[in-house]
């Protein structure tokens, strides 16, 4: 775990636990570093979009899951 006072440590571990990948984490730091605050949020912003795109993927899966299940147990199916 990064020290408090260590920036460049803190945004390495929020990266990684973030599931970013090593070249999404070396345009951040970059970024970071140059002072380009608004690319890096935009860089940020994209990754969550994905992560985000992720989430409802599978949040359809288990809808479909929930539904054949609800199925199964009232004889619909089987």
């Amino acid at each position: 775990m990064a020290e408090a006072s260590d920036k460049k440590g803190i945004l390495l571990q929020n990266l990684q636990d973030a599931g970013c990948d090593t070249q999404t984490i070396g345009q951040c730091v970059s970024l970071a570093e140059e002072k380009q605050q608004e690319q890096l949020l935009s860089l940020l912003a994209n990754q969550k979009r994905t992560l985000l795109e992720r989430v409802h993927k599978n949040q359809d899966r288990i809808d479909c899951l929930d539904f054949l299940i609800y199925q199964i147990e009232h004889g619909a199916i089987i």
